[in-house]
This record gives structure tokens, sequence and C-alpha cells, in this order.
């Protein structure tokens, strides 16, 4: 049952996680949240603001600065019928987990024959714009949805945000939670009485009859920004947001695909062994057909993640992903 107290609101995403988090507790008393400074302080991206006060210390509870300890702690909490979920506290510092998550958390219910749930959460504010130092701008996505036994998904906006994160912690499955950090600030409108679609489902943004442009996170909002500009040429956009990279939701794809002929899949991600990677592949393999021109990629550079001055020429623009429509259309 919904606790808000009107039925719709304009909220940034950050807001929008904050009240799914609250309506997740209220619903559930398993529902436990953990990282570090997300207490009294509320998070660094004060995404728990408020809830420590409301739910008090023993729901949401400051962690050691040890994520191993984190993922390993709601593991155990998890096998005792609680469903954590944790914080972490930027995208690099998830690594130091990823032992835990790949080798323990992905692997309990196929272990144990799916006679055990496990429900984690772990929220990871991802990605860059944000001009921030080495280790505080990641794109890690494809490390966890390579990983069988995991859910992955990333909400572009606020309405998307409320709700996904409720539905990721009703999970069964341990879920691997994206957050756009830098599309964290900017308000959305928010229906607190109807999710729209389903965990895991892609969904058309913006319809359009020339190119097929796929993307997930805060690179939808680049593909907007592209779409608004093509528009402005004579060229119609169709834009498809992934909203889960595990699984991934092909069925608006390939209906777009039949209906323009093109596509380009972008991510902020290197391009490299990606998620682009693997749309392109699957999507050539089950609409070869429909094809007008090869599916093309947009993407960060094979590089590790540069220095905050630079991030600019490093992330997909508008305008890259503009010269991949342009290509996309020569043939």
């Amino acid at each position: 049952m919904n606790d808000q107290a009107t039925a719709s609101a304009r909220l940034p995403l950050t807001k929008a996680l904050n009240a799914g988090l609250r309506q997740a507790m209220l619903d559930d008393p398993k529902v436990l949240l953990m990282g570090e400074d997300i207490g009294p302080l509320g998070g660094v991206f004060r995404v728990t603001e408020g809830l420590h006060a409301e739910f008090g210390d023993k729901r949401v509870f400051d962690t050691p600065l040890a994520e191993a300890g984190i993922v390993g702690t709601a593991i155990g909490l998890a096998l005792r019928g609680y469903r954590p979920v944790c914080e972490i506290q930027f995208d690099g510092f998830v690594f130091p987990a990823f032992n835990q998550i790949t080798t323990q958390l992905a692997r309990q219910r196929t272990r144990h024959e799916g006679g055990v749930t496990m429900p984690v959460v772990i929220r990871i504010p991802y990605g860059g714009h944000i001009g921030s130092i080495e280790h505080h701008q990641e794109s890690p996505e494809t490390y966890f949805a390579h990983t069988p036994g995991l859910r992955v998904v990333s909400p572009s906006n606020p309405h998307d945000a409320y709700w996904m994160l409720q539905e990721a912690i009703a999970s069964d499955d341990p879920v691997i939670f994206l957050e756009p950090k830098s599309r964290y600030w900017p308000k959305g409108d928010v229906d607190f009485e109807a999710a729209g679609a389903p965990l895991h489902a892609s969904r058309v943004v913006r319809t359009g009859t020339d190119v097929t442009v796929v993307g997930h996170g805060a690179m939808v909002s680049v593909l907007l920004q592209a779409a608004e500009i093509a528009a402005g040429e004579g060229i119609s956009i169709e834009v498809v947001d992934l909203r889960s990279l595990s699984p991934i939701d092909y069925d608006p794809i390939l209906r777009s695909l039949s209906k323009t002929g093109r596509l380009v899949v972008a991510q902020e991600a290197s391009g490299f062994v990606s998620l682009g990677s693997e749309i392109a592949a699957t999507v050539t393999e089950r609409a070869f057909y429909s094809l007008e021109a090869p599916v093309l990629r947009v993407s960060g550079f094979d590089t590790p993640f540069p220095p905050a001055a630079v991030e600019t020429h490093f992330l997909p623009s508008p305008d890259r992903v503009l010269e991949a429509v342009d290509r996309a259309l020569e043939y």
C-alpha cells in the first residue's frame, strides 16, 4: 500500500529513491538499510536522509568502510530472512566487494538448487558527468550483467527510480541497482499510484521512424537531446530506455527496429566486450533481415575513466550520437 500523501509529485531522483526506500520499509519490516554514512548523515548524496530518524538504528545503520564486509553481512542477513539494501558510496568502491558479489551473492540460489532466497539489493551510484576524481566515476555495469544469478537494473528518471527500487527490494534474487549519479538532481514527475512498466521491461520513451537509439541510465537523457536536435533537421529518432541490463527485454527494441531498420546503441562505459556489444550481436542474430544498416555503437573509449578535466571527451555526447545516426542513414 502506498503511503504517499498525494498521487503524484515532481521530485529529483534522490528524493524519489528516498521515497521508494521509505515505502518499502513501511511495507515490510524485514527491509534493512546498510552502508557507509547512510544513517544520521543520510549518505553522501542524501538518498537515505531522514530514514534513520524515522525507522531507527536497527533498520538504518552505518557500517565500517569495508565493502566486502557490507555485502558479506547482507548475505548472512538474507539467509536469516531479512531484505538488506546496501549502499556502495561510489561506483569505484564496489570492487573490494566484487568477490563477495560474484562468487557468493550471485551463486547462493543455484548452489542450493533454489532452496534459499537471496533478496539483497546493492545500490551503486555510477557514471560520469559530475567532475569527480578517480574511483568516483566508473561504469561497472558489464561486470555484473555478465554474472549469472544477478539481476541488474538502472532507472533513468525519478518515476522509474521510485518504482524500480521497490520492485528490486521485493525480488527474491539479488539485484544490482545502478543509479546514474548525474541524474540525481534534475526533477521529474513521479506517479505514486501506477508503476507504468515492470522491473525488467524496456520502454520506448520517444517515438520515431528513421533510426532507433538505445541506452540506459544517464545516457537516455543524452539520446533524448540528440533526438530533439535531429528533429530540427528532419530526422525522426525513436529512443528506447533499456531500464534492465540483465535480463534485457529485447521486444521493444526489435519492434522498433522492424519500423526503422537502423539501430544505434549508446553507453558511457567502454565499448570493448560491453553491454552495447551484446545488444548489437543479439539484434543481428534475431533481426538480421530487418536491418538496413549495421548496428552501430557509441561508447566511452577503451581507456580507464579519465580525470574530470577531460571527462567530456570520454563520455558520449549528443553530437557523437548524431554522428552515428548520420552514418546509419548513409547505408
